[in-house]
Protein backbone atom coordinates (compact mmCIF):
# COMPACT_ATOMS: atom_id res chain seq x y z
CA UNK A 1 0.00 0.00 0.00
CA UNK A 2 0.98 3.24 -1.02
CA UNK A 3 0.83 6.79 1.41
CA UNK A 4 -0.96 10.09 -0.42
CA UNK A 5 0.90 11.23 -2.90
CA UNK A 6 3.58 13.92 -2.23
CA UNK A 7 2.49 17.65 -2.42
CA UNK A 8 4.09 20.31 -4.97
CA UNK A 9 3.79 23.59 -5.75
CA UNK A 10 2.15 24.39 -9.23
CA UNK A 11 1.20 27.32 -11.58
CA UNK A 12 -3.18 27.60 -11.08
CA UNK A 13 -5.02 29.77 -13.96
CA UNK A 14 -8.19 30.76 -13.30
CA UNK A 15 -10.94 31.64 -15.68
CA UNK A 16 -14.25 33.69 -15.71
CA UNK A 17 -15.94 31.63 -17.45
CA UNK A 18 -15.99 27.21 -18.94
CA UNK A 19 -15.50 28.06 -22.40
CA UNK A 20 -12.46 30.13 -21.44
CA UNK A 21 -10.94 27.13 -19.51
CA UNK A 22 -12.59 24.99 -22.65
CA UNK A 23 -10.32 27.38 -24.65
CA UNK A 24 -6.95 27.27 -22.32
CA UNK A 25 -6.97 23.38 -22.78
CA UNK A 26 -7.47 23.49 -26.62
CA UNK A 27 -4.46 25.83 -27.34
CA UNK A 28 -2.00 24.46 -25.06
CA UNK A 29 -2.68 21.47 -26.92
CA UNK A 30 -2.58 23.21 -30.18
CA UNK A 31 0.65 25.35 -28.97
CA UNK A 32 2.52 21.68 -27.66
CA UNK A 33 2.29 23.53 -23.72
CA UNK A 34 2.01 21.42 -20.70
CA UNK A 35 -0.26 21.45 -18.29
CA UNK A 36 -4.03 20.22 -17.57
CA UNK A 37 -7.81 20.95 -16.77
CA UNK A 38 -8.29 20.28 -13.20
CA UNK A 39 -10.88 21.98 -10.28
CA UNK A 40 -10.12 25.11 -8.89
CA UNK A 41 -8.45 23.87 -5.39
CA UNK A 42 -10.60 24.76 -2.75
CA UNK A 43 -7.95 27.30 -1.55
CA UNK A 44 -8.60 29.47 -4.50
CA UNK A 45 -11.89 30.80 -5.60
CA UNK A 46 -13.18 31.22 -9.07
CA UNK A 47 -16.28 31.57 -11.04
CA UNK A 48 -16.45 28.68 -13.34
CA UNK A 49 -15.08 25.82 -11.73
CA UNK A 50 -12.41 24.94 -13.72
CA UNK A 51 -8.42 25.80 -13.63
CA UNK A 52 -5.33 25.34 -15.77
CA UNK A 53 -2.43 23.25 -13.92
CA UNK A 54 1.46 23.21 -14.58
CA UNK A 55 4.71 24.19 -13.43
CA UNK A 56 5.84 27.20 -12.37
CA UNK A 57 8.42 27.71 -14.96
CA UNK A 58 5.58 27.55 -17.42
CA UNK A 59 4.38 30.72 -16.74
CA UNK A 60 6.12 33.00 -19.30
CA UNK A 61 5.23 30.51 -22.03
CA UNK A 62 1.47 30.19 -20.54
CA UNK A 63 0.77 34.22 -19.68
CA UNK A 64 2.18 34.61 -23.48
CA UNK A 65 -0.55 32.31 -25.02
CA UNK A 66 -2.90 33.64 -23.00
CA UNK A 67 -2.19 37.02 -24.51
CA UNK A 68 -1.68 36.20 -28.11
CA UNK A 69 -5.01 34.06 -28.02
CA UNK A 70 -6.98 36.78 -26.34
CA UNK A 71 -8.14 34.06 -23.68
CA UNK A 72 -9.27 35.69 -20.25
CA UNK A 73 -7.58 34.62 -17.18
CA UNK A 74 -8.98 35.54 -13.92
CA UNK A 75 -6.16 34.84 -11.97
CA UNK A 76 -2.65 33.28 -11.71
CA UNK A 77 -2.04 31.64 -8.52
CA UNK A 78 1.09 29.30 -6.77
CA UNK A 79 -0.30 26.33 -4.69
CA UNK A 80 1.08 23.07 -2.75
CA UNK A 81 -1.09 20.18 -4.41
Amino acid sequence: MSGPAEKALRLIATFPTTTAAMMMERRCREAGLPGRTIPVPRSISASCGMAWCAAPEDRTALEGLTAARSIPVEGWYYVMI
